[in-house]
């Protein structure tokens, strides 16, 4: 998949959050988008996502040839995020189930490899609602980067997350990184984006 901004812009009542962003993703490459907490990152990946729309500009997606339509884009991402949240009630195995029927497992991956990728097995039948912090930003990670998607986007991925699952996180992305996938990745945290391919400041695009 590949993403063309141009132009793209978005404000609340009259303050512009960023403004005249030209730009574009390409599908086999990794991106951060930095900048401190506050300065417009989520805002930008919510626009990306489709959730948010765009105050100015055009968003265009593509998939070689064909252009994907803005209410259509959510069957082509995963995303991981802080205020993305988790249904407390289900148990981790309930979850697993529920996500993975809209959206199919990575090549490679089934319920038994993201289990022992996740490190959780022992849990599968605890409820979301009994899990640390560190352990649903895990699950968060897992279900977006093992979703069988061309775009994954990710919002401060080690939030939550101790030296080991700092590393943990890092080898997640090597093992579900593939040459038609496009990683968007929001940071102001050098070891969460060291392996992006570019990198752009949100505070370029400030008015």
């Amino acid at each position: 998949m590949e993403i063309t901004l141009k132009d793209i812009g978005r404000r609340y009542n009259s303050e512009w959050i960023f403004r005249h962003i030209n730009y574009r993703f390409e599908p086999g490459k990794s991106y951060a988008v930095l900048g401190q907490n506050g300065s417009g990152k989520s805002t930008l990946l919510k626009v990306l996502s489709g959730s948010l729309s765009s105050s100015e500009g055009e968003l265009i997606y593509t998939d070689g040839e064909r252009i994907i339509g803005i209410d259509q884009i959510y069957k082509q991402l995963s995303i991981a995020a802080p205020y993305i949240e988790l249904i407390e009630e289900f148990t981790l195995r309930e979850l697993f189930d529920f996500h993975f029927q809209f959206k199919p497992y990575l090549q490679g991956f089934d319920k038994g490899s993201v289990l022992n990728l996740l490190g959780l097995e022992n849990a599968l039948d605890k409820e979301i609602k009994y899990f640390s912090s560190g352990m649903r930003q895990r699950v968060k990670l897992v279900l977006a980067c093992c979703s069988n998607t061309d775009l994954v986007l990710l919002d401060e991925p080690t939030s939550n997350l101790d030296t080991a699952g700092e590393e943990w996180y890092l080898d997640l992305i090597g093992h579900t990184k593939r040459d038609f996938r496009l990683f968007i990745i929001c940071s102001n945290q050098k070891k969460e984006y060291e392996f992006c391919d570019e990198r752009i400041s949100i505070i370029d695009f400030k008015k």
